[in-house]
């Protein structure tokens, strides 16, 4: 089954330092069909407007993790961490038995875009844990670039469930093939350009879903940025 979920259905919220979609249900936007897909529970797409943010917040029993795609967010937490995310760059925080923290645009004449993925951790009471990856453009050009895993392989951060999550840039004419496990969905978010799966094309803003099939090709008709989650649909948590 391949599932085409469009930009418009997402929920949308903005205020004058933040406009932000959500593509599961979140705060006051409510979708009994999008509560999570397997694990994942939350994927915010947000644009923060300059010297605004998240002021110092609580957040338990989640694994939260940033991924910019244009300026830079600086972290605080409760744990002592305090780190300025740029593009190409991931943040991991496990929230686990409890943490504060702070995600502040430290700019004063550029917005920052991101999106925050909270994923369910497969057990609660966890011990904070606070990781960052960096990597290069050429990293995930015409690759799935495996940026979380729940084995921290391939220099992805580690989380407590098991869900992995990739980024690619695929140029004009490319395509990516991608085996799936029984068992298992595909979520996939375009952050710009057109992919198509099967005969499903997607745009920015728009999201494939996938599950009951052993393998995917995604082609791309022009440059495009996503984001991949391969994720086990009847997980612990």
């Amino acid at each position: 089954m391949i599932k085409l979920k469009k930009n418009e259905s997402r929920g949308h919220a903005a205020w004058e330092w933040l406009n932000t979609f959500h593509s599961f249900s979140f705060g006051e936007y409510y979708n009994p069909d999008m509560i999570h897909f397997g694990p994942l529970r939350v994927l915010n797409d947000d644009t923060v407007a300059a010297g605004n943010g998240f002021g110092m917040h609580p957040h338990k029993d989640m694994e939260i993790i940033t991924y910019v795609t244009a300026g830079e967010i600086e972290h605080q937490d409760s744990m002592g961490n305090r780190e300025i995310i740029r593009r190409n760059e991931v943040q991991k925080m496990s929230a686990g038995k409890g943490i504060m923290h702070s995600e502040m645009n430290p700019s004063q004449e550029h917005e920052v875009k991101l999106f925050q993925t909270w994923i369910i951790p497969n057990q609660k009471g966890l011990l904070p844990y606070y990781e960052m990856k960096k990597f290069s453009e050429e990293d995930k050009l015409n690759v799935l670039y495996k940026i979380a895993a729940p084995d921290g392989a391939d220099e992805a951060v580690y989380i407590s469930q098991d869900a992995y999550m990739y980024v690619s840039v695929m140029e004009t004419g490319k395509q990516i093939v991608h085996k799936i496990l029984p068992g298992r969905g595909i979520y996939l978010h375009v952050v710009y350009g057109t992919v198509n799966i099967g005969g499903t094309k997607a745009s920015a803003g728009d999201a494939i879903l996938v599950e009951n099939e052993t393998g995917i090709t995604i082609t791309s008709s022009e440059k495009a940025e996503f984001l991949l989650f391969d994720v086990k649909m009847d997980f612990m948590g």
